[in-house]
């Protein structure tokens, strides 16, 4: 590997996870071009504490208020000068290799624009957080391999759909043709709705299995908290209108009732992220909050449909070639209802 690679966390309230983030990038093998860090407005001392352990080995941009993932990692994406962007979350760590081995990847073809790392969970780091998305036909996406037992039944794959946003690699020739990520997003999806802009206008994503991270999954918002589950229903829905093939946005709301349906019998059978939610809010916050994420999506139409209209030109993959890569990553019902 070159040193052209620049790499990004974003840290909001970080203290006690983002040091150990910086600190394993600030020591990958070979080293990185540069480590930015963006505090989104943390009010726990650990910007100041990254400046007294890391000193001039990284930078650090501050921003103004808490802008999400997206804004947040936008505004280090237009200071960094690499070649290759490395994102990493600030409650994650990488192994020394981690950006040797996702930059060979994507040197291996240049159509490459996005590579997956292999994430691990950090407390049981035999345990899959995500070796890449799967994606459901009505927009949700899930980690390819979560919560199995790492056994390297991943090993042999070369591609994903989209890397994680807790970690993966990306091109900056492609990020210069899609754009950047969507801020109005502000959690969760973003790495969906950047990663299948990247797919549908020709870039692929490949998976390098020796590029490892260890994750503290759903820290910042909790695993099952309302947040979470607001902003990935509202998120899902947009990801779905910019980018599916009209014909599948017709055919998803036989998707998404099939799901939810599913999600009803894992509440009372206990099983799934929903029936944790509902035992601790109950069924009627669960009901009342998707019913909100719905109204939500609906009042950004007119963005996303704008969006949509400005993505047209960019558009290499028909409806058959979309299709056939949902058929590849495809996530399933029970996968999307029934699993944590």
């Amino acid at each position: 590997m070159d040193a052209d690679v620049s790499a990004i966390v974003l840290n909001h309230n970080g203290r006690g996870y983002v040091e150990a983030a910086v600190r394993s990038l600030v020591e990958q093998v070979p080293p990185c071009l540069e480590v930015l860090v963006v505090d989104n407005d943390s009010r726990d001392g650990s910007a100041e504490e990254l400046l007294a352990r890391f000193g001039d080995r990284i930078r650090l941009l501050r921003a103004p208020r808490n802008l999400g993932f997206g804004a947040g990692n936008n505004l280090g994406l237009r200071q960094v000068r690499g070649r290759y962007v490395l994102l990493l979350n600030n409650d994650a760590e990488a192994s020394a290799s981690l950006a040797r081995e996702l930059v060979a990847a994507a040197e291996a073809d240049p159509r490459v624009g996005m590579v997956a790392a292999k994430v691990l969970d950090h407390r049981r780091r035999d345990l899959i957080d995500t070796t890449g998305h799967l994606l459901y036909p009505d927009g949700l996406n899930r980690g390819r391999g979560r919560l199995e037992v790492d056994r390297g039944q991943y090993d042999a794959c070369s591609t994903a759909l989209f890397p994680s946003g807790a970690a993966g690699l990306y091109r900056r020739a492609m990020l210069d043709e899609i754009g950047l990520f969507d801020e109005s997003f502000f959690l969760y999806g973003d790495d969906a709705d950047l990663g299948l802009r990247g797919r549908i206008a020709g870039w692929g994503c490949a998976f390098a299995p020796r590029a490892v991270a260890y994750h503290h999954y759903s820290r910042t918002s909790g695993a099952y908290s309302s947040l979470k589950a607001f902003y990935v229903e509202r998120n899902r829905v947009w990801v779905l209108l910019k980018v599916f093939p009209w014909s599948l946005v017709l055919l998803s709301p036989a998707y998404t009732l099939a799901r939810l349906a599913l999600a009803a019998v894992g509440v009372v059978s206990g099983r799934g992220a929903a029936s944790r939610l509902a035992r601790d809010r109950g069924v009627a916050h669960l009901a009342v909050l998707t019913v909100k994420a719905y109204a939500a999506a609906l009042r950004g139409l007119p963005r996303v449909l704008a969006e949509r209209a400005r993505l047209r030109p960019l558009r290499r993959l028909d409806t058959a070639g979309f299709l056939r890569m949902l058929d590849e990553f495809r996530l399933t019902a029970g996968e999307a209802a029934l699993k944590d």
